[in-house]
């Protein structure tokens, strides 16, 4: 048999010459895949993507557009308008200062107007709607994307760089320069890894504020209801053409269906129309962060409201032959998180009517803190002149790329009762749209940006060019300023321990009660340190059992602190017979600090 004999020279040839062709080819797909993902990313990119369709979203992306950026506005709902258009609070919180002057414009003024005018504070909800899409269709470097859903953050280690977004056309990613999270609850900021507290944590408070249902009604009689206004049969009241407030007495009238419930007094807006919108249903123990809690809460609004109209066919002249419009699609949920920002507005800086170097908008609502339980009707903490909303306070800790502009803003929980209103936010979210159209231009991190104060001068120059209201006061004043004791109310004040009213009073030169001074340490303790608060509950139950009405003496005082503290309190305090409430200010101060680690 014959052996055969072949050279591998060839085959070698051969396979070497097939792995260099599929090395190009593989090399040319690549470059083809790139050069379309590139392509891809291009025709997905925007300078600024603002997410939620709220009065704040509709306000960013506006100014952003106006400021000669690209701009996505995605939004989950069908529409426009939040809270106004779905959860139907049609009541606008006006923030005005001392004198009268409107603090929130802009963009804000712009759909006012577009609603009625500054003498209307009760809108009509399919007008509001309207407005709040022709704000943005007059916009031509807007793209309005609704029924869409962020599932995710895009990042590159902690800079934001875009999102995912799931709608009919399926899931996408999107890419944006600077997004702007006009959200109610910071949900993209969230995603993104943005840290922040909920509720009235940061002063040790796990209790959320109430959540309302608005009830809508018709065939509500105006004149019988100015009626009961002037005999003051619910107590005292006041009315206008489109709106009607207080009737206190009802809080105590009307018996609750349900346990979690309470009709405080009530908030009645009348629009155009003659249409009726209630805000006084408070419906306790709802986690806005939570789809069951939340649609538990709807049922039982939904109920309670019923009952409360029926009551008010019986009991209420002008409302014998109300009827019930429909339901809002949303609650009204007043507060959930709060971002943790480069610098986190302070009750203290709206007692102060203070002002920051880089101001963006003005606050000046009253601090409306709501009750969480039917056993807390809540209270406002301070009427502030207005104060200064600093662009430090929309800047999220740790994450690049994003900035937060709505009611979840870099505010403490108790100055987020001034700050959350609509008009408020709308201020706050325009400058977030200005802010993010000068980091781009410049090349700039927002966060770097904001260090640049030449730079910030320019974003307030623009903002005032582009109608925002930005006076600053000169030499505010405020309440109790140069006061000995005023370092000690600051402080009771900043716990949430102190509230003054709409007048500001603390009533400083009144006698302090036995029963006031041991509550207000009571809480304070629970909330400061809760450890301590347990060892001492019997302790502070025991005292305030046998305190009754007494009014508070230098005897009294030594006693308490010593009991509290463990030490003996070496300095004196009464001027007089008795305690008067500034001099007992810095004694509870001193003892709550003790615990305050």
């Amino acid at each position: 048999m014959k052996k055969i004999y072949f050279s591998l020279v060839p085959i070698l040839y051969v396979l070497g010459l097939i792995l260099i062709l599929s090395s190009n080819l593989i090399t040319q797909t690549d470059a083809a895949n790139k050069d379309s993902n590139k392509e891809h990313r291009r025709k997905q990119s925007y300078d600024v993507i603002v997410v939620g369709g709220d009065p704040e979203g509709v306000a960013a992306a506006v100014s952003a557009a106006r400021n000669g950026m690209k701009v996505l506005l995605i939004e989950k709902r069908d529409g426009l308008g939040g809270l106004i258009t779905y959860g139907m609070l049609n009541y606008l919180d006006i923030p005005l200062n001392y004198q009268g002057k409107v603090v929130s414009q802009g963009i804000f003024s712009e759909w006012h107007n577009l609603v009625g005018g500054k003498n209307v504070i009760s809108v009509d909800i399919d007008t509001a709607k309207n407005a709040f899409f022709q704000l943005v269709q007059q916009e031509k470097n807007i793209k309005l994307m609704l029924e869409s859903e962020v599932l995710n953050a895009l990042k590159e280690e902690n800079q934001v760089v875009g999102l995912t977004v799931k709608n009919e056309k399926g899931i996408q990613d999107y890419f944006g320069k600077v997004i702007i999270d006009a959200t109610a609850d910071a949900d993209f900021a969230t995603l993104a890894g943005v840290p922040a507290f909920n509720g009235q944590e940061d002063i040790g408070k796990e209790d959320l504020m109430a959540a309302t249902l608005v009830i809508y009604l018709e065939n509500v009689d105006w004149k019988k209801v100015k009626a009961v206004v002037e005999q003051k049969t619910f107590g005292n009241a006041t009315i206008t053409a489109t709106a009607a407030w207080g009737f206190g007495d009802i809080y105590n009238d009307y018996k609750e269906k349900y346990d979690n419930t309470t009709v405080r007094p009530l908030n009645i807006g009348r629009t155009p129309k003659g249409e009726v919108f209630i805000n006084a249903l408070q419906i306790f123990s709802i986690d806005g962060l939570n789809r069951e809690s939340i649609q538990t809460g709807l049922e039982i609004g939904k109920q309670e409201s019923i009952a409360f109209v029926e009551w008010l066919k019986s009991h209420f002249p002008g409302f014998e032959h109300a009827t019930i419009k429909m339901f809002p699609e949303e609650l009204y949920i007043r507060e959930t998180r709060h971002i943790l920002a480069e610098y986190q507005l302070k009750i203290s800086d709206v007692w102060e009517n203070k002002h920051h170097w880089d101001d963006i908008a003005i606050g000046a609502y009253p601090t409306d803190i709501q009750a969480t339980a039917k056993t807390n009707i809540g209270g406002i903490i301070v009427n502030p002149n207005q104060y200064g909303i600093p662009l430090r306070s929309i800047i999220p800790k740790q994450i690049n790329g994003v900035l937060v502009a709505s009611k979840a803003s870099g505010y403490s929980s108790l100055a987020a009762g001034s700050a959350r209103v609509i008009p408020t936010g709308m201020a706050v979210a325009q400058a977030a749209g200005v802010v993010a159209a000068k980091a781009i231009d410049e090349e700039l991190e927002v966060r770097e940006l904001a260090k640049n104060k030449q730079m910030v001068q320019e974003i307030q120059a623009r903002l005032k060019a582009q109608g925002q209201y930005l006076e600053p006061l000169q030499n505010p004043d405020f309440p109790y300023k140069g006061e000995k004791f005023y370092p000690a109310l600051r402080y009771l004040i900043e716990h949430g321990l102190i509230i003054a009213g709409y007048e500001n009073n603390v009533h400083a030169k009144e006698p302090m009660k036995v029963s006031s001074f041991i509550k207000t340490i009571a809480n304070g303790m629970k909330y400061i340190d809760y450890k301590t608060y347990q060892e001492k509950q019997e302790l502070l139950h025991d005292l305030l059992e046998t305190a009754g009405e007494d009014l508070l003496n230098e005897q009294e005082l030594r006693r308490l602190y010593q009991k509290l503290t463990g030490e003996k309190l070496d300095i004196k305090v009464a001027s007089g017979p008795y305690v008067l409430r500034s001099e007992a200010f810095p004694i509870m101060a001193k003892i709550l600090q003790k615990y305050d680690k």
